[in-house]
């Protein structure tokens, strides 16, 4: 598969309030333990819960890339294919982790984690790819 073909994204979840630095920070982790950068994400995607978190637009316009909201459906229909398991998170929002499910449900059926998600302070990351 050629890099065109590739969908990247860089599914967040974090705690209320937190700042557009550590966002960024926890994409730039993230990105950095797979051997990417920003230029390559596709767009950044997150729960309906964490929609109206100031600090993930302001990530998302200083990447340049959309933000995703994921509904609760395909956040749940995503859950099954996570690597890693919070019981907050699925006390709040019905999925296992909200950085990785909200990455692979953006990025498709077809998608997969690069790994489990990384935890940066208050904010997680994980990275899904979808090869079409």
């Amino acid at each position: 598969m050629g890099v065109d073909e590739t969908m990247i994204v860089a599914g967040i979840g974090s705690r209320k309030g937190v700042a557009a630095a550590d966002v960024l920070a926890a994409i730039d982790a993230a990105l950095g333990a797979h051997g990417l950068t920003r230029g390559q994400i596709d767009r950044l995607a997150t729960a309906e819960l964490k929609q109206n978190e100031p600090a993930l637009g302001a990530a998302s316009a200083t990447i340049g890339r959309e933000l995703t909201i994921v509904n609760d459906a395909a956040l749940s229909a995503a859950s099954s294919r996570t690597l890693t398991h919070s019981e907050l998170s699925l006390a709040m929002t019905g999925a296992p982790s909200v950085s990785e499910a909200s990455a692979l449900a953006a990025a498709g059926p077809a998608s997969r984690l690069l790994g489990p998600r990384l935890v940066v302070g208050s904010v997680t990351c994980a990275i899904a790819v979808s090869e079409t």
